[in-house]
């Protein structure tokens, strides 16, 4: 579990937290139901990781299934995304049995490492530009824990509401932080 509020990541096995990370940097925008490509946001809910990539700019990274389907739905009928293009996620998503990154809900959310990025930063603020980042040696040891398919909840402040993403501004470029 993975907590904005206490900055922390917990592992469990059953009831039994087993591990705890802190601090963890999240997006320099803050946390959303609802996330825009661009908006800097993490994405809250309810994950799985869906792959692991060794060879990451940032040690490793461990890809979330995100945007989730109910996530694409919420944004049809709040207007961020338009029904021809929540059809062609749905169609996506069931053909390919993963989410597609390159929607208006952006992607290429996970849990990685700082490769080489300022470890005082990470300590200081949030500064991912949407993904949940650890130490790397805290992105190894948690790899020793966690497989495909392992559940991820991601907390936060989800009192913004989703109309209010409307107006901030997308992204010009795809960034794949994989």
């Amino acid at each position: 579990m993975i907590d904005d509020n206490d900055s922390t990541l917990d592992i469990y096995r059953g009831d039994t937290r087993i591990e705890r990370f802190e601090p963890v940097a999240l997006g320099r925008g803050g946390t959303a139901r609802v996330r825009q490509r661009g908006s800097r946001m993490t994405p809250t809910g309810e994950f799985h990781i869906n792959r692991i990539n060794r060879d990451s700019k940032f040690n490793i990274f461990l890809g979330l299934d995100y945007p989730k389907l109910d996530t694409a739905r919420e944004a049809m009928r709040a207007g961020l995304m338009s029904p021809t293009e929540y059809a062609d996620f749905q169609d996506a998503y069931y053909r390919d049995g993963a989410p597609p990154q390159d929607t208006v809900l952006g992607g290429y959310i996970g849990i990685h490492g700082l490769g080489s990025s300022d470890p005082d930063i990470h300590r200081r603020f949030n500064w991912t530009e949407g993904c949940v980042a650890v130490t790397n040696d805290q992105i190894e040891e948690l790899t020793r824990l966690v497989s495909i398919g392992t559940r991820v909840v991601i907390r936060g402040d989800d009192d913004a509401p989703i109309d209010s993403l409307r107006d901030k501004p997308q992204a010009s470029t795809q960034i794949s932080t994989d």
